[in-house]
Protein backbone atom coordinates (compact mmCIF):
# COMPACT_ATOMS: atom_id res chain seq x y z
CA UNK A 1 0.00 0.00 0.00
CA UNK A 2 2.54 2.12 0.45
CA UNK A 3 4.73 1.97 -2.41
CA UNK A 4 0.82 2.21 -4.44
CA UNK A 5 0.31 5.55 -2.41
CA UNK A 6 4.33 6.91 -3.01
CA UNK A 7 4.06 6.22 -7.11
CA UNK A 8 0.77 7.87 -7.39
CA UNK A 9 2.02 10.62 -5.86
CA UNK A 10 4.98 10.70 -7.08
CA UNK A 11 3.18 10.25 -10.89
CA UNK A 12 0.26 13.32 -9.66
CA UNK A 13 3.29 15.58 -8.87
CA UNK A 14 5.31 15.10 -12.29
CA UNK A 15 1.94 15.70 -13.99
CA UNK A 16 1.27 19.06 -12.15
CA UNK A 17 4.48 19.96 -12.19
CA UNK A 18 6.20 21.07 -15.49
CA UNK A 19 9.53 19.20 -16.61
CA UNK A 20 12.85 20.79 -16.34
CA UNK A 21 14.27 19.45 -19.96
CA UNK A 22 12.07 20.66 -21.82
CA UNK A 23 11.67 24.12 -20.83
CA UNK A 24 15.59 24.61 -19.09
CA UNK A 25 18.28 22.43 -21.11
CA UNK A 26 19.00 23.01 -24.61
CA UNK A 27 19.64 20.58 -27.23
CA UNK A 28 23.45 19.75 -28.29
CA UNK A 29 25.09 21.46 -31.00
CA UNK A 30 25.56 19.58 -34.86
CA UNK A 31 29.08 19.08 -34.23
CA UNK A 32 29.40 17.83 -31.25
CA UNK A 33 29.65 14.18 -32.08
CA UNK A 34 33.10 15.16 -34.43
CA UNK A 35 34.52 16.65 -31.07
CA UNK A 36 33.46 13.08 -29.25
CA UNK A 37 34.92 11.03 -31.88
CA UNK A 38 38.21 13.30 -31.89
CA UNK A 39 38.69 12.97 -28.42
CA UNK A 40 37.51 9.46 -28.62
CA UNK A 41 39.82 8.32 -31.66
CA UNK A 42 43.61 8.24 -29.73
CA UNK A 43 42.47 6.01 -26.83
CA UNK A 44 40.45 3.99 -29.80
CA UNK A 45 43.82 3.28 -31.89
CA UNK A 46 45.83 2.70 -28.56
CA UNK A 47 43.19 -0.54 -27.98
CA UNK A 48 43.58 -2.34 -31.40
CA UNK A 49 47.28 -1.34 -32.19
CA UNK A 50 47.79 -3.00 -28.62
CA UNK A 51 45.61 -6.16 -30.67
CA UNK A 52 47.51 -6.28 -33.68
CA UNK A 53 50.84 -8.21 -34.05
CA UNK A 54 54.02 -7.05 -35.27
CA UNK A 55 54.39 -8.00 -38.80
CA UNK A 56 58.76 -7.50 -39.81
CA UNK A 57 59.68 -6.34 -43.02
CA UNK A 58 61.46 -8.95 -44.91
CA UNK A 59 63.89 -8.04 -47.96
CA UNK A 60 64.97 -10.72 -50.44
CA UNK A 61 68.63 -12.10 -49.29
CA UNK A 62 68.75 -12.83 -52.86
CA UNK A 63 68.32 -9.28 -54.01
CA UNK A 64 70.67 -7.64 -51.63
CA UNK A 65 73.41 -10.31 -52.79
CA UNK A 66 72.47 -9.16 -56.15
CA UNK A 67 73.18 -5.82 -55.70
CA UNK A 68 76.35 -5.92 -54.16
CA UNK A 69 77.35 -8.04 -57.53
CA UNK A 70 76.18 -4.95 -59.53
CA UNK A 71 78.26 -2.66 -57.71
CA UNK A 72 81.31 -4.83 -58.29
CA UNK A 73 80.63 -4.91 -62.20
CA UNK A 74 80.00 -1.35 -62.63
CA UNK A 75 83.01 -0.59 -60.61
CA UNK A 76 84.78 -2.75 -62.76
CA UNK A 77 83.39 -1.60 -66.29
CA UNK A 78 84.35 2.20 -64.76
CA UNK A 79 87.89 1.30 -64.34
CA UNK A 80 87.87 -0.84 -67.68
CA UNK A 81 87.18 2.82 -69.62
CA UNK A 82 89.69 4.44 -67.09
CA UNK A 83 92.61 2.07 -68.35
CA UNK A 84 91.64 2.91 -71.99
CA UNK A 85 91.89 6.30 -71.62
CA UNK A 86 95.79 5.84 -70.53
CA UNK A 87 96.34 3.52 -72.74
CA UNK A 88 98.54 5.39 -74.85
CA UNK A 89 101.18 6.17 -72.24
CA UNK A 90 103.91 4.26 -70.81
CA UNK A 91 103.06 0.56 -69.96
CA UNK A 92 102.89 -0.18 -66.62
CA UNK A 93 102.62 3.08 -65.30
CA UNK A 94 98.92 2.40 -64.35
CA UNK A 95 99.80 -0.53 -62.77
CA UNK A 96 101.80 1.28 -59.55
CA UNK A 97 98.52 3.19 -58.90
CA UNK A 98 96.30 0.91 -58.81
CA UNK A 99 94.80 1.33 -55.47
CA UNK A 100 94.51 4.14 -55.95
CA UNK A 101 92.49 4.33 -58.90
CA UNK A 102 90.37 1.90 -57.47
CA UNK A 103 89.74 4.19 -54.33
CA UNK A 104 88.61 7.05 -56.57
CA UNK A 105 85.82 5.05 -58.40
CA UNK A 106 84.38 4.02 -55.32
CA UNK A 107 84.56 7.68 -54.26
CA UNK A 108 83.18 8.76 -57.06
CA UNK A 109 79.80 6.33 -56.98
CA UNK A 110 79.63 7.07 -52.90
CA UNK A 111 79.52 10.58 -54.05
CA UNK A 112 77.39 10.68 -56.53
CA UNK A 113 75.06 8.17 -54.75
CA UNK A 114 74.74 7.22 -51.10
CA UNK A 115 76.01 11.18 -50.25
CA UNK A 116 73.13 12.47 -51.86
CA UNK A 117 70.42 10.05 -50.63
CA UNK A 118 70.28 8.00 -53.96
CA UNK A 119 71.34 4.30 -54.34
CA UNK A 120 73.99 3.39 -55.55
CA UNK A 121 73.66 1.42 -59.38
CA UNK A 122 72.89 -2.10 -58.05
CA UNK A 123 70.53 -1.17 -55.39
CA UNK A 124 68.94 0.76 -57.77
CA UNK A 125 68.73 -2.07 -60.07
CA UNK A 126 67.48 -3.88 -57.44
CA UNK A 127 65.18 -1.23 -56.06
CA UNK A 128 66.63 -0.99 -52.42
CA UNK A 129 68.29 2.02 -50.81
CA UNK A 130 70.04 2.46 -47.09
CA UNK A 131 67.95 2.94 -43.81
CA UNK A 132 69.09 4.24 -40.45
CA UNK A 133 67.71 1.24 -38.33
CA UNK A 134 68.21 2.97 -35.38
CA UNK A 135 65.52 5.60 -35.76
CA UNK A 136 62.97 3.19 -36.80
CA UNK A 137 60.19 2.94 -34.51
CA UNK A 138 58.11 -0.45 -33.61
CA UNK A 139 55.05 0.01 -35.77
CA UNK A 140 51.68 -2.06 -35.75
CA UNK A 141 52.63 -3.50 -39.09
CA UNK A 142 55.35 -2.99 -41.79
CA UNK A 143 55.27 -4.19 -45.15
CA UNK A 144 57.26 -2.62 -47.31
CA UNK A 145 60.18 -1.27 -45.78
CA UNK A 146 59.34 2.32 -46.86
CA UNK A 147 59.31 3.01 -43.54
CA UNK A 148 61.99 4.78 -41.47
CA UNK A 149 64.51 7.99 -42.52
CA UNK A 150 67.72 7.45 -44.86
CA UNK A 151 71.06 7.42 -43.43
CA UNK A 152 72.67 10.35 -41.32
CA UNK A 153 75.43 12.49 -42.63
CA UNK A 154 77.68 10.53 -39.86
CA UNK A 155 76.79 7.25 -41.06
CA UNK A 156 77.62 8.66 -44.57
CA UNK A 157 80.84 9.86 -43.85
CA UNK A 158 81.89 6.60 -42.00
CA UNK A 159 80.90 4.37 -44.78
CA UNK A 160 83.40 6.10 -46.87
CA UNK A 161 85.84 6.02 -44.43
CA UNK A 162 85.62 2.11 -44.10
CA UNK A 163 84.45 0.92 -47.58
CA UNK A 164 86.79 3.38 -49.67
CA UNK A 165 89.70 4.33 -47.36
CA UNK A 166 89.68 1.12 -45.37
CA UNK A 167 90.08 -0.78 -48.71
CA UNK A 168 92.69 1.76 -50.08
CA UNK A 169 94.84 1.46 -46.63
CA UNK A 170 94.32 -2.60 -47.00
CA UNK A 171 95.84 -2.81 -50.09
CA UNK A 172 98.65 -0.47 -50.03
CA UNK A 173 99.82 -2.00 -46.85
CA UNK A 174 99.57 -5.93 -48.09
CA UNK A 175 101.44 -4.81 -51.23
CA UNK A 176 104.11 -2.61 -49.23
CA UNK A 177 104.94 -5.40 -46.75
CA UNK A 178 104.99 -8.07 -49.56
CA UNK A 179 107.86 -5.69 -51.44
CA UNK A 180 109.73 -5.22 -48.28
CA UNK A 181 109.20 -8.68 -47.97
CA UNK A 182 108.52 -8.90 -44.00
CA UNK A 183 107.72 -12.47 -43.37
CA UNK A 184 110.53 -13.50 -44.74
CA UNK A 185 112.59 -15.56 -41.97
CA UNK A 186 116.08 -12.92 -42.86
CA UNK A 187 114.03 -9.75 -41.56
CA UNK A 188 114.02 -7.88 -38.25
CA UNK A 189 111.72 -9.06 -35.40
CA UNK A 190 109.79 -6.08 -36.01
CA UNK A 191 109.31 -6.81 -39.52
CA UNK A 192 107.92 -10.61 -38.93
CA UNK A 193 105.68 -9.21 -35.96
CA UNK A 194 104.27 -7.01 -38.52
CA UNK A 195 103.54 -9.68 -40.90
CA UNK A 196 101.78 -12.18 -38.04
CA UNK A 197 99.87 -9.24 -37.31
CA UNK A 198 98.58 -9.04 -40.19
CA UNK A 199 97.98 -11.96 -41.51
CA UNK A 200 95.84 -12.24 -37.43
CA UNK A 201 93.66 -9.11 -38.73
CA UNK A 202 93.12 -10.58 -41.81
CA UNK A 203 92.04 -13.97 -40.64
CA UNK A 204 89.95 -12.54 -38.16
CA UNK A 205 88.20 -10.08 -40.72
CA UNK A 206 87.52 -13.62 -42.61
CA UNK A 207 86.33 -14.99 -39.56
CA UNK A 208 84.38 -12.36 -38.49
CA UNK A 209 82.63 -11.93 -42.46
CA UNK A 210 82.09 -15.56 -42.48
CA UNK A 211 79.81 -15.35 -39.06
CA UNK A 212 78.09 -12.43 -41.02
CA UNK A 213 77.05 -14.16 -43.65
CA UNK A 214 75.90 -16.98 -41.88
CA UNK A 215 73.66 -14.21 -39.80
CA UNK A 216 72.67 -12.70 -42.76
CA UNK A 217 71.60 -15.83 -44.53
CA UNK A 218 69.59 -16.33 -41.03
CA UNK A 219 67.75 -12.98 -40.60
CA UNK A 220 68.22 -11.24 -44.03
CA UNK A 221 69.66 -8.07 -42.53
CA UNK A 222 73.25 -6.51 -42.68
CA UNK A 223 75.02 -8.31 -45.91
CA UNK A 224 78.42 -6.89 -44.85
CA UNK A 225 80.29 -6.23 -41.58
CA UNK A 226 80.26 -2.36 -42.61
CA UNK A 227 76.23 -2.58 -42.68
CA UNK A 228 76.16 -3.93 -39.67
CA UNK A 229 78.27 -1.58 -37.81
CA UNK A 230 76.32 1.25 -39.12
CA UNK A 231 72.95 -0.18 -38.81
CA UNK A 232 72.53 0.54 -42.03
CA UNK A 233 69.97 -1.65 -43.65
CA UNK A 234 68.62 -2.24 -47.56
CA UNK A 235 64.97 -1.76 -47.70
CA UNK A 236 62.63 -1.60 -50.91
CA UNK A 237 62.67 1.73 -52.41
CA UNK A 238 59.16 1.63 -53.86
CA UNK A 239 56.74 -1.09 -53.27
CA UNK A 240 54.95 -0.71 -56.67
CA UNK A 241 58.26 -2.26 -58.46
CA UNK A 242 58.85 -4.99 -59.81
CA UNK A 243 60.93 -7.42 -58.28
CA UNK A 244 61.22 -9.93 -60.91
CA UNK A 245 64.69 -10.68 -62.38
CA UNK A 246 65.22 -12.20 -65.76
CA UNK A 247 67.84 -14.46 -65.97
CA UNK A 248 67.73 -14.87 -69.63
CA UNK A 249 71.37 -13.18 -70.11
CA UNK A 250 72.82 -14.64 -67.13
CA UNK A 251 71.61 -18.21 -68.93
CA UNK A 252 72.78 -17.77 -71.85
CA UNK A 253 76.49 -16.33 -70.75
CA UNK A 254 76.70 -19.56 -68.16
CA UNK A 255 76.30 -21.83 -71.54
CA UNK A 256 78.88 -20.16 -74.05
CA UNK A 257 80.85 -20.12 -70.42
CA UNK A 258 80.82 -23.72 -70.18
CA UNK A 259 80.91 -24.44 -74.04
CA UNK A 260 84.29 -22.75 -74.03
CA UNK A 261 85.98 -24.06 -71.34
CA UNK A 262 84.74 -27.73 -72.86
CA UNK A 263 86.27 -26.62 -75.99
CA UNK A 264 89.59 -24.93 -74.75
CA UNK A 265 90.00 -28.72 -72.66
CA UNK A 266 89.05 -30.93 -75.68
CA UNK A 267 90.53 -29.18 -78.42
CA UNK A 268 93.85 -29.54 -77.40
CA UNK A 269 93.30 -33.28 -76.84
CA UNK A 270 91.86 -34.30 -80.61
CA UNK A 271 94.16 -35.06 -83.47
CA UNK A 272 93.95 -32.08 -86.45
CA UNK A 273 94.39 -34.86 -89.19
CA UNK A 274 92.39 -37.61 -87.82
CA UNK A 275 89.56 -34.78 -87.77
CA UNK A 276 90.76 -34.03 -91.47
CA UNK A 277 90.58 -37.16 -92.29
CA UNK A 278 86.89 -37.65 -90.99
CA UNK A 279 86.13 -34.23 -93.03
CA UNK A 280 87.88 -35.49 -96.19
CA UNK A 281 85.23 -37.55 -97.77
CA UNK A 282 82.65 -34.34 -97.35
CA UNK A 283 84.81 -32.09 -99.07
CA UNK A 284 83.70 -29.74 -102.01
CA UNK A 285 86.40 -30.45 -104.15
CA UNK A 286 88.37 -33.32 -103.87
CA UNK A 287 90.90 -32.73 -106.53
CA UNK A 288 91.70 -29.52 -105.15
CA UNK A 289 94.61 -30.74 -103.34
CA UNK A 290 95.96 -32.22 -107.02
CA UNK A 291 95.56 -28.55 -108.59
CA UNK A 292 97.85 -27.48 -106.02
CA UNK A 293 101.76 -26.81 -106.20
CA UNK A 294 103.64 -29.46 -105.25
CA UNK A 295 106.55 -27.72 -104.63
CA UNK A 296 105.38 -26.34 -101.52
CA UNK A 297 104.83 -28.15 -97.97
CA UNK A 298 101.14 -28.91 -97.53
CA UNK A 299 101.40 -28.21 -93.56
CA UNK A 300 103.34 -25.32 -93.73
CA UNK A 301 102.68 -23.80 -97.30
CA UNK A 302 106.49 -22.95 -97.36
CA UNK A 303 109.13 -24.09 -99.76
CA UNK A 304 110.49 -27.27 -97.96
CA UNK A 305 114.36 -26.28 -96.36
CA UNK A 306 115.24 -29.84 -96.05
CA UNK A 307 112.24 -31.70 -98.26
CA UNK A 308 111.41 -35.13 -97.27
CA UNK A 309 108.86 -37.38 -99.24
CA UNK A 310 106.20 -39.41 -97.47
CA UNK A 311 105.85 -43.03 -98.78
CA UNK A 312 104.65 -44.14 -100.72
CA UNK A 313 102.49 -41.24 -102.36
CA UNK A 314 105.97 -39.28 -103.14
CA UNK A 315 103.99 -36.05 -102.02
CA UNK A 316 106.98 -33.76 -100.67
CA UNK A 317 107.25 -32.28 -97.59
CA UNK A 318 109.33 -30.32 -94.93
CA UNK A 319 111.39 -32.44 -92.62
CA UNK A 320 110.19 -31.08 -89.31
CA UNK A 321 106.89 -31.00 -90.08
CA UNK A 322 106.18 -34.09 -91.51
CA UNK A 323 108.45 -35.62 -88.14
CA UNK A 324 106.28 -33.88 -85.95
CA UNK A 325 103.32 -34.88 -87.53
CA UNK A 326 104.01 -38.61 -87.85
CA UNK A 327 105.54 -38.72 -84.33
CA UNK A 328 101.72 -37.20 -83.02
CA UNK A 329 100.09 -39.24 -84.86
CA UNK A 330 100.70 -42.86 -86.00
CA UNK A 331 98.13 -43.42 -88.03
CA UNK A 332 98.99 -40.41 -90.11
CA UNK A 333 97.70 -39.74 -93.64
CA UNK A 334 99.35 -37.23 -96.27
CA UNK A 335 97.27 -34.10 -96.41
CA UNK A 336 97.29 -34.21 -100.17
CA UNK A 337 96.10 -37.54 -101.22
CA UNK A 338 94.99 -38.81 -97.52
CA UNK A 339 97.28 -41.98 -98.36
CA UNK A 340 98.85 -43.32 -94.88
CA UNK A 341 101.87 -42.49 -94.58
CA UNK A 342 104.18 -45.43 -93.65
CA UNK A 343 107.56 -43.86 -94.11
CA UNK A 344 109.97 -41.12 -95.15
CA UNK A 345 112.79 -40.54 -96.99
CA UNK A 346 115.03 -37.19 -97.89
CA UNK A 347 113.73 -36.14 -101.62
CA UNK A 348 116.34 -37.32 -104.19
CA UNK A 349 117.97 -39.89 -101.70
CA UNK A 350 118.67 -43.77 -101.95
CA UNK A 351 116.30 -45.99 -100.04
CA UNK A 352 119.04 -46.71 -97.92
CA UNK A 353 117.65 -43.12 -96.01
CA UNK A 354 114.52 -44.29 -95.37
CA UNK A 355 113.27 -43.60 -91.98
CA UNK A 356 110.77 -45.93 -90.68
CA UNK A 357 108.13 -44.41 -88.35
Amino acid sequence: MNRQTLASSSSSSSSSSPSPSSSSIAPPPEDAWIDSYLNLLPQWQSLTSSNQPVIPVAISRVNQVDAGRLDIEMSAMLKEQMVKVFSLMKPGMLFQFEPELDAFLEFLIWRFSIWVDKPTPGNGLMNLRYRDERAVEVREKVRTGLEGPGLTVAQKIWYCVASVGGQYLWARLQSFSAFRRWGDSEQRPIGRRAWYLIQRIEGFYRAASFVNLLIFLYTGRYRSLIERFLQARLVYGSPHMNRAVSFEYMNRQLVWNEFSEMLLLLLPLHNSSSMKSLLHPFSKDKSSNAGSDESFCPICQANPSIPFVALPCQHRYCYYCLRTRCSAAPSFRCSRCNEPVVAMQRHGGSVDNLAQK
